[in-house]
């Protein structure tokens, strides 16, 4: 499974590489309007503007994926201390109902 992950990666890079090396105009990008009714423009290549971005739009996803993963292992923790300093009688799982059944003795008698 890694050598996916890897062979993606890879292909994705490449893949942004080409796009940035054939994309490599500048354009003029306009930033902030000014009060003389002129924009703070900044003058970039289009690779460049687009990597820009495409890393401002994957930077909120990958946080909330890492405190996402960091909640879930702060639960896992905490529930793994617990079942560690629970007492042997109460760590045991509770049985289901056919597993109770089995156990409870026969109440019926037999018809004769």
């Amino acid at each position: 499974m890694q050598a996916l992950r890897t062979i993606g990666w890879v292909i994705l890079t490449i893949i942004l590489v080409a796009f940035i090396a054939i994309n490599w105009v500048t354009v003029p990008v306009n930033f902030w309007p000014l009060s003389d009714g002129t924009y703070l423009r900044f003058e970039w290549p289009v690779g460049f503007v687009a990597l820009v971005f495409f890393l401002l739009g994957f930077l909120p996803m990958w946080l909330v994926n890492r405190a996402g993963r960091w909640r879930t292992s702060r639960r896992i923790e905490s529930l793994e201390n617990t079942l560690r300093t629970a007492p042997n009688g109460a760590a045991q799982p509770f049985g289901t109902t056919t597993q109770l059944d089995a156990r409870a003795p026969d109440t019926q008698s037999p018809p004769q």
